[in-house]
C-alpha cells in the first residue's frame, strides 16, 4: 500500500505516460491489487487491474466450486455485487478524459460464463477496468490515491465482503435446478420447457427486464409435466415441448414471437427474478432467418435450391449479396453444419418463397422454373433422416398442419395445444399442392475454412477488434453480426474476436481441419483452459470476455467477407 501511495504522489503532475511506474502487484489487507495494464493517455481504453482476495478473507466453499456450473453462478452473482458497488461508490469523475471510471463487465440477464470475476482453489479475482485521473495530459495524482485508497476499498466493502453465504448458496442451488431440468428434458425428449407463472414479455425493445403486469404463462393441459427439483419441496410444472415440428400459430400480437423469444434465449440459464429462470431449451437450438445481403462463402445449399440462373452452382454456393431465400438457406445449412438439433424460426423474419409456394403459384410458375424447394418440403425429412426439429411461429398458412406435430396456439398470450383442431382443419380442407422436394433431404457439406480466411492487416498492424454487440474489425472489413440473435453480450462478441485473433495468430487454419473439428477444438481449449486462455496476455485475466456457444462463433466465421473454403 505504502508503496503504491509513494509511486503516486512522486508522479503527481507528471506527463501521463509516468503512469507506467505503478504497474505491478500491491499487498492491501484483505486484497493484493495487481496494475497489469496502463492506458497511454487519459483519452484511452482504460487502464486493467486485478483485485485478488485470499479465500481466508473471503471464504468460497469447496461444494460452491465443486461444479463448474455452480462456480459460474457463484462468480456471476459477485459481479452482480461488484457492479452494484460501484455504482453506488464511483464519484463523478473529474479531470479529462475516462479520469475516475471504474468498470466491471456487469452480467445482464442471462447468467454466462465470464472472466469479470474468477474463482480458483485459492482465491477470488475481480478484474476492473479504471480511468487514471489525469488534468490535460498531467498525472492528478491526488484523484489517483483517492481512486486506489477510497473507491476501491468501498466497493469491496459493499460487494466481495458484503456478499452473504446465503445469497451464494442461493444461486448455487439455482444452478443445480437449472441441471435437474435439463437433465429431465434430455431423458424425456424435450427441447423446450416453460414453466407456469414464467413472465415471457420484457419490459420494451430496449431493455430486457421482465414486463410488469404480464400475463404469467400457464401451460395447456396437454403439454403439463411436473419436475420434481433439489432445494424445493413442491415440483415446478410447465410446458414441454418434445423433438419434432412444433408450430405456433395465433393472430397478431397475441404473443406468439414473444413466446419464440423466450424459448431462442433459453439456450442460456438467466437469474431469479427474471421471468424466464425456468425457460429452458436444448442448448444446440439455433434461430435461423433470411438476412438480405450477408456474404456467404462455399456453403452447400442444394437441399434447398438447385438450377439458378446463369448456371450457378449451388453445392459450393457463394456469394456477396445473398437474397432472402439463399440466405435463410445458408443460415439453415450452416446451422445444421456446426451441429444444431433443433430450429428456431418466426415467418416475420423470414423468406416468404423459402417457407412456402402454393398451388396457385405452382401452377403458374412450374417447378422447372423455380430453383427453390421450400422448407414446408424439407422438414420432415430434416426430422426423419437428420433428427433435426423445428420450432417455428407461422400465422399465415395453414399448409404447414399437415407438416406439424403439435400445433400451439396464442390468444390473448393465453396458451392452448390445438393439435387435433388443427389436424381436423387440414383433413376438411385438404391442400392440393405438390411436395417440391425428393425422397432424401441431401448432402450436408463439411467445409475446411482456408489460412488466407482471416485477413487482419490494417496497415502495418494487425487489428482484430470487436465494437459494440455487432460488430468485429477485422483488418479492413467489418464483420456484421446484426442478425446472429441468440449472440445476447457484448463480452460475446469480445471472446469472439478474441478467438479470431487466436485462430490466425496460432495458424490453426492451416491444420486443414473442417469448420466442424475447429468448433470442437475451441470448445475444449474454452473447456480446459478457460476463456482467458483466448486472450494476448492469458496470464493477466481480461475483464470484458463472455463465453459464446459454438453456433455464434461459427456464424462470425461464416460472415467474414474476405473468408475461403474448399
Amino acid at each position: 500500500m505504502k508503496k503504491l501511495q509513494n509511486k503516486l504522489r512522486n508522479i503527481n503532475g507528471k506527463g501521463y505516460k509516468a503512469y507506467k511506474e505503478i504497474q505491478g502487484k500491491y499487498s492491501f489487507h484483505r486484497y493484493e491489487v495487481h496494475v497489469d495494464y496502463v492506458q497511454g493517455d487519459p483519452f484511452a481504453s482504460p487502464s486493467k487491474i486485478r483485485i485478488v482476495i485470499p479465500n481466508e478473507y473471503r471464504t468460497i466453499y469447496p461444494e460452491w466450486k465443486l461444479e463448474a456450473n455452480r462456480k459460474i453462478y457463484a462468480e456471476d452473482l459477485i459481479a452482480r455485487y461488484v457492479a452494484k458497488a460501484i455504482n453506488k461508490n464511483s464519484a463523478e469523475a473529474k479531470g479529462s478524459g475516462k479520469s475516475g471510471i471504474i468498470k466491471i463487465d456487469a452480467p445482464g440477464q442471462e447468467i454466462l460464463d465470464r472472466t469479470a470475476v474468477q474463482i480458483d482453489e485459492a482465491h477470488v479475482t475481480i478484474c476492473l477496468s479504471i480511468g487514471l485521473p489525469a488534468f490535460g495530459r498531467k498525472i492528478n495524482g491526488k484523484g489517483a490515491e483517492s481512486l486506489f485508497f477510497d473507491a476501491i476499498p468501498a466497493i469491496l466493502t459493499d460487494s466481495i465482503f458484503a456478499v452473504t453465504d446465503k445469497a451464494i448458496e442461493r444461486v448455487v442451488q439455482l444452478a443445480d435446478q437449472h441441471q435437474a431440468i435439463r437433465k429431465e428434458m434430455k431423458a424425456n425428449g424435450w427441447i423446450s420447457f416453460v414453466a407456469d407463472g414464467s413472465i415471457l414479455p420484457r419490459a420494451s425493445g430496449i431493455s430486457n427486464r421482465p414486463l410488469k403486469d404480464a400475463i404469467a404463462f400457464e401451460s395447456p393441459v396437454q403439454n403439463k409435466v411436473s419436475i420434481q427439483l433439489p432445494h424445493r419441496e413442491q415440483p415446478i410444472t410447465g410446458m414441454a415441448i418434445s423433438k419434432g415440428i412444433t408450430l405456433i400459430v395465433g393472430g397478431g400480437y397475441h404473443g406468439k414471437s414473444t413466446l419464440l423469444a423466450a424459448i431462442e434465449r433459453g439456450v442460456y440459464h438467466h437469474i431469479e427474478g427474471d421471468g424466464r429462470e425456468f425457460v429452458l431449451t436444448d442448448p444446440a437450438a439455433v434461430k435461423v432467418r433470411a438476412e438480405d445481403g450477408r456474404k456467404v462463402t462455399g456453403v452447400n445449399i442444394s437441399p434447398f435450391i438447385n438450377d439458378l440462373p446463369q448456371g450457378q452452382k449451388t453445392k459450393h454456393f457463394s456469394t456477396d449479396n445473398a437474397s432472402g431465400s439463399t440466405s435463410q438457406a445458408a443460415n439453415v445449412m450452416e446451422a445444421i453444419e456446426a451441429g444444431a438439433n433443433t430450429l428456431l424460426i418466426d415467418e416475420d423474419t423470414s423468406a416468404t418463397n423459402f417457407m412456402i409456394r402454393d398451388q396457385r403459384m405452382q401452377a403458374l410458375v412450374n417447378k422447372d422454373k423455380e430453383p427453390i424447394t421450400p422448407f414446408i418440403d424439407k422438414i420432415k425429412q430434416m426430422k426423419e433422416q437428420l433428427a433435426i426439429s423445428t420450432i417455428f411461429v407461422m400465422g399465415g398458412s395453414g399448409d404447414y398442419f399437415d407438416v406439424a406435430d403439435q400445433v400451439i396456439m396464442l390468444d390473448h398470450y393465453h396458451v392452448y395445444n390445438v393439435t387435433s383442431r388443427a389436424k381436423d382443419i387440414a383433413g376438411k380442407y385438404p391442400i392440393t399442392r405438390q411436395s417440391e422436394g425428393l425422397d432424401a433431404f441431401g448432402e450436408v457439406s463439411n467445409r475446411i475454412f482456408l489460412p488466407n480466411t482471416i485477413q487482419a492487416q490494417q496497415g502495418k498492424k494487425s487489428k482484430i477488434q470487436a465494437k459494440g454487440l455487432t460488430t468485429i474489425i477485422i483488418g479492413k472489413n467489418d464483420l456484421d453480426l446484426m442478425y446472429v440473435e441468440q449472440l445476447v453480450d457484448t463480452s460475446q462478441t469480445a471472446m469472439i474476436a478474441a478467438i479470431i485473433r487466436y485462430v490466425d495468430k496460432h495458424g490453426l487454419l492451416k491444420q486443414g481441419k473442417t469448420l466442424t473439428e475447429l468448433l470442437d477444438d475451441i470448445e475444449r481449449k474454452m473447456d480446459q483452459a478457460g476463456l482467458a486462455a483466448f486472450a494476448p496476455f492469458p496470464k493477466q485475466h481480461p475483464g470484458d470476455l463472455a463465453r459464446p456457444r459454438r453456433f455464434e462463433i461459427a456464424a462470425a466465421l461464416n460472415r467474414i467477407r474476405t473468408a475461403k473454403v474448399k
